[in-house]
């Protein structure tokens, strides 16, 4: 769903004022592009056995019900809020079905990435080289993707995980700075940093790194 700025800050401003039906139309606005970092972040062993769909439902559940309280001290805007509600739940689920003792049951976790669940070099590879659509392409995938994931390996974490932020969680600097607890000049350093390593990798595929970006 696509909905300009202005809509949703007046979606968030009726929310906040006890609409429920503006709520409702917000949480969906922001549903697939949660489902697609849900579907990014979660454990690989897990991948195909729990629906990223219904991780993201279970959030709707739970910030239905604590939305009033975000909305009388508002600490972050609310996508990063939503977005952090989702990876704790992405948690709850990967503690369920494997154990990971990643926190305390009820113990909130932190914005900063270190605290939530991380995506793994073949994860993100993969993420890339999807893009990968004519014959020609695809013939390449396998070298490729020894590469790229070796470039990725390679990185500073907070680097590849601004690569995320930015790329595939489509967050704004501002935002990416904030969650990785970075200045907005560092942060878009880290950024730049990434993309330069990555296009090494990607110089001699026809149209370059920039080829595979939407």
């Amino acid at each position: 769903m696509t909905v300009s700025s202005s809509e949703s800050d007046d979606l968030l401003a009726a929310a906040k004022s006890g609409d429920q039906v503006a709520l409702a139309t917000l949480l969906e606005q922001h549903r697939e592009r949660l489902e697609r970092i849900v579907k990014l972040r979660i454990d690989r062993r897990l991948q195909g056995r729990v629906d990223p769909a219904d991780v993201v439902q279970e959030t709707t559940v739970a910030v239905l019900k604590k939305f009033a309280d975000y909305a009388a001290n508002p600490k972050l805007s609310f996508f990063l809020w939503l977005r952090l509600e989702t990876l704790q739940k992405l948690i709850d689920v990967h503690r369920f079905h494997l154990g990971t003792k990643m926190r305390s049951a009820g113990q909130e976790v932190s914005l900063h990435r270190g605290s939530l669940p991380q995506v793994n070099s073949v994860s993100l590879a993969e993420q890339l080289l999807g893009r990968l659509s004519t014959a020609s392409r695809a013939a390449m995938r396998a070298e490729l993707k020894l590469k790229v994931e070796d470039a990725l390996n390679q990185m500073d974490a907070n680097d590849r995980e601004m690569l995320v932020l930015r790329h595939f969680e489509e967050l704004s600097n501002a935002e990416a700075a904030e969650v990785l607890e970075l200045s907005s000049t560092a942060a878009c350093n880290r950024y730049v940093r990434a993309l330069k390593r990555l296009k090494g990798v990607f110089a001699d595929m026809p149209g370059g790194l920039e080829g595979l970006w939407p």
